[in-house]
Order: C-alpha cells, then structure tokens, then sequence
C-alpha cells in the first residue's frame, strides 16, 4: 500500500496535478459517488481529502451486466469502485472503457480484469498505456525526480484494452445501449462515453471542470473543436470530467474558452517578438491569473500550459505518435 501511494504522488506530478502528501494510504473515501442519472454513477474525486485518488471514474448499471468508466491512479481506489459496484447490485462488470492512456485513469484497470471484465480503448490507447507513461516518467527522472524501478514495474502491469476501435463502438448491458466516441484533443486516444437514455457523457479529460488541464499530449486546435461540438450536440446532458465536478454544457463551453483563452495570449505574446517560452509565460501568466487563478491547479499547471502553447504553436512540441500495429477491434 504504501508504495502505491508513492506511485500516487507521482501520477499527481506528472499528470493531474492535484493535492497528494505522504499521509497514512486512504484515511478517508478518496471520491464521492453521484447518481447522474439511473443507474448511472460518478465517482468524483475528492481531491482535498489526504490520499485523493487522482481523477474521475463511474459506472453504467444495466440489464445483465455493468459498464465501469475509467479506473483511478491505485487497484486499492479501483478495489473500492469495485465495492460500491457490488454494494449496488450483483450484475458482474462487463467492460472497462479507458478514456485515454494517462495512468490516474488506468492504474486500477487489472482490478477488473481479475473480476472478469473486457478493457476497451481507442486502439492508441493500447501501444500508449505503457509506453507514453514510461516516456514522461523518463522526462520526470530527468528533472529531477526519482524514479525507481518499482515506479517502472507497476506501469508495465498496467492492463491495457485487449479489444481497441478506432472511431467508435457501441456496446450493450442488455438491452442498455453505451455509445464510445472518439473525439481528438487531450491526448489523440480520447474518447467520450454516451448513456443517451439518461443524457449522460462520460468525457474523460477532454473536459475539466473549473480545473486547469495538464496539456502534455494535447493538441489544442481540435480540442477547441471537440469541445464546440460537444457543447451544441449534447444539449441538456449532465457531463462527468475526468476532474472537477459533474457539469453542463455550460460548463464545457467555460472550459472551451480557457484554452482559446491560452492560445490567444500566447500568439499575442509571441507576435510581439517574445523569444521563448520564458518569456512567453512572464508575459501571460498575469492576465491569466486574473481570469483563471481561482481553478484546482492553476498554481502547478498553468505555467505548463503556457510552455506547452509556446512550443504547439512554434511548431515544436512532442506529441504522442500513431502506431500502426494490429489489434483486435470491436465490432
């Protein structure tokens, strides 16, 4: 237990950035569960509590099975969702949908597959899982930070989809229908999951709420995009961040705005001859503050933001590469 808290704190780092310290593992419900909509539940993080578990997740309950959306960054938070599943009913977890590859959404993947589920992902999410997260965990290393060879392990043993698609899938818990879209943006693997009879998405970290996103992988020109149509298509829904609150369309147009926020500001800055991403962020990070200061994890993300801008729009970032091995795709 104590080293998957360690591994914790190192998803916090790299990846969501939220508040984690070395207290005892789990001295409190690490997320909140939330009925949005019938036997549709959000496990909502709750990221002030000592051990937060990093991210979103939830779950589909319907005629003969259940749907599990996301896993968390730890098997002890994912062994929890577990439970509350069970606590619920005794129909077994049929899939596992991964939003994407980043490891606070997919550590607690294996608890499920022990319990007998199929993971499933957009088919990037399958190469990526692992080797995108031993990549930044190698940028980390290198500045700095300590990673050890059990750090490297548990990444490794990460489950990965054994059933990928490429645009979309439908599945079914009966006669229960569960739409997966993918839609590009946080990382080129993100996809969105659809329970139309309740109005609900499940949208991953394609959107977060009143939270500045890390921006690692992204690619902002069709994350704006993504964000627009979800925004008109998906009137009316409730919509689960992969962090943050449960929100509105609304709220995804806020969300929206933030990033065309940040991508104006920076071609300003860089328009007025600003060299680099340096000074680039001495010069936005004021009036973005002003707009955007009060956000879960402005103070850690905000300035990555602005590097990460800087270099897409010169042109320079590294973004994950398409791989085009075979898989198994869904039919």
């Amino acid at each position: 237990m104590k080293f998957e808290v360690r591994f914790l704190l190192l998803v916090c780092l790299l990846l969501s950035a939220t508040k984690c310290n070395r207290a005892q593992p789990f001295p409190e419900p690490p997320f909140t569960l939330k009925a949005v909509g019938p036997n549709v539940w959000a496990a909502i993080d709750r990221h002030k509590a000592e051990a937060p578990n990093g991210a979103n997740a939830g779950f589909v309950i319907g005629e003969d099975s259940v749907a599990v959306i996301d896993t968390f960054a730890s098997k002890e938070v994912a062994r929890q969702l577990l439970a509350e599943v069970h606590k619920l009913t005794k129909l077994p977890v049929k899939f596992v949908i991964s939003t994407h590859h980043h490891p606070d959404h997919v550590a607690g993947n294996g608890i499920f597959v022990d319990a007998g589920a199929v993971v499933l992902g957009q088919r990037n999410v399958r190469d990526w899982i692992h080797s995108e997260t031993l990549r930044t965990m190698t940028i980390a290393a290198a500045a700095g930070n300590d990673i050890g060879p059990e750090e490297r392990a548990v990444v490794k043993a990460f489950a990965p989809p054994t059933v990928v698609y490429e645009d979309a899938v439908d599945l079914y818990l009966g006669s229960r229908e569960i739409q997966v879209r993918s839609l590009p943006g946080h990382t080129g693997g993100d996809s969105i999951v659809l329970i139309q009879d309740a109005k609900v998405a499940f949208v991953g970290d394609l959107f977060w709420r009143n939270t500045v996103p890390n921006t690692i992988d992204a690619s902002t020109k069709p994350w704006i995009d993504t964000l627009n149509t979800l925004e008109k298509d998906s009137v009316g829904f409730t919509f689960v961040p992969g962090h943050g609150d449960v929100g509105n369309a609304q709220d995804v147009a806020v969300f929206r705005d933030y990033l065309a926020t940040v991508r104006t500001l920076v071609a300003n800055a860089q328009a007025q001859g600003r060299p680099n991403g340096g000074a680039v962020v001495e010069a936005v990070m004021t009036p973005l503050k002003e707009q955007y200061g009060h956000w879960d994890s402005f103070t850690y993300n905000a300035r990555l933001n602005i590097l990460e801008m800087d270099a897409e729009l010169r042109g320079t970032k590294r973004i994950p590469a398409v791989q085009n091995s075979e898989h198994q795709h869904a039919p």
